[in-house]
């Protein structure tokens, strides 16, 4: 091997990557104990040695934040949930304001990339959003507390789950758009959203909507699982239709839920909120902008934006931070029929 051999030269004799390498020779838990051994005897062999000048470098820190995006399906290209689109500018400003650059990409499960990004030096450390299945998502996340990455997540605290979590009240707001519904007279409310583990949000926006109904009496009408997609929402609806069902109002779990519904409600001739009331959650721009607009539960974007930034900057500054649940707020338009 001509020349000084380095990480790379390491990384492919043992067929691992590069930062695996950094991350072996450093002792990371993140690395197998076979993975370790094996990187450790090629160094030993090559005789390389750790640059202490490039480590220290590597130390300081990169003045940039990663920002990583679960892909949701939408009507456009974007692929990005226009909830966090909204939230996308409140988390830029507050990166802005503390001196920060920021990163943006999309969250890959096919790979390890996002683990390997703070190792690396692209950033300081990583904000997470998304709607995917959690249960996709728990073994990564687990690996990057194992191995010290700084990093916060937007949803809900998860027991077991020691990350650092910032999400809105969910349950308070399932509660509050129902009471605004049974308030309205409506009696037969049924629910649209996934309520499986794997989406610990909607499952405690139906777990509102379910304790709302059991205050007043009443017993949950329907449920149909549906993912955050306009599409999902369309076929809960003409099934809740086909199946004979009688709902006299929906409460969906996000306003792309609510939005598909409403339009499979008025193609079978339906008025909203006449015949059927229809509320959301999210409050994204096009809730108001629907035909009728949209009765829906804001989460406070500015807010959640500027809470995860100063949590991972305490995380990266002070090695510590703590979760938060932001209160939510409920917006009443035409199509739960008051007003």
């Amino acid at each position: 091997m001509a020349g000084k051999p380095t990480s790379f030269d390491i990384a492919e004799l043992a067929g691992v990557s590069q930062p695996t390498v950094s991350r072996a020779l450093r002792g990371s838990p993140s690395v197998s104990e076979a993975t370790r051994h094996r990187v450790q005897e090629i160094a030993r062999q090559l005789n390389y040695k750790v640059d202490k000048n490039a480590s220290n470098l590597r130390s300081r820190h990169s003045n940039t934040l990663a920002l990583l995006l679960f892909e949701d399906p939408t009507p456009d290209d974007s692929m990005i949930n226009p909830f966090f689109l909204a939230m996308l500018g409140s988390i830029t400003r507050a990166t802005a304001r503390r001196g920060y650059d920021l990163l943006v990409s999309f969250q890959q499960l096919s790979s390890d990339w996002h683990t390997d990004y703070e190792d690396s030096r692209k950033a300081d450390g990583l904000i997470l959003l998304g709607y995917g299945d959690y249960r996709d998502y728990q073994e990564r996340h687990a690996r990057l507390v194992e191995q010290g990455t700084h990093f916060v997540r937007w949803g809900s605290e998860e027991p077991g789950h020691p990350e650092v979590v910032v999400g809105s009240d969910n349950r308070a707001g399932g509660h509050a758009v129902t009471q605004h519904l049974i308030g309205l007279g409506r009696r037969r409310i049924g629910f649209i959203g996934e309520i499986g583990i794997g989406s610990p949000e909607f499952r405690a926006r139906y777990d509102g909507y379910c304790d709302a109904l059991r205050e007043a009496g009443l017993e949950p009408a329907a449920q149909y699982p549906a993912h955050n997609a306009e599409e999902d929402g369309n076929v809960a609806a003409r099934n809740f239709l086909e199946q004979g069902v009688g709902l006299d109002a929906i409460v969906c779990a996000s306003d792309m839920i609510a939005i598909g519904a409403m339009r499979a409600l008025q193609k079978a001739g339906l008025k909203v909120p006449d015949d059927v009331a229809l509320t959301g959650f999210d409050d994204i721009l096009a809730a108001s902008f629907a035909n009728p607009p949209l009765t829906t539960v804001v989460q406070d974007v500015r807010a959640a934006g500027e809470l995860l930034v100063s949590k991972l900057h305490d995380l990266i500054h002070k090695g510590q931070s703590v979760s938060e649940v932001i209160p939510t707020r409920l917006v009443v338009r035409q199509s739960s029929g008051a007003g």
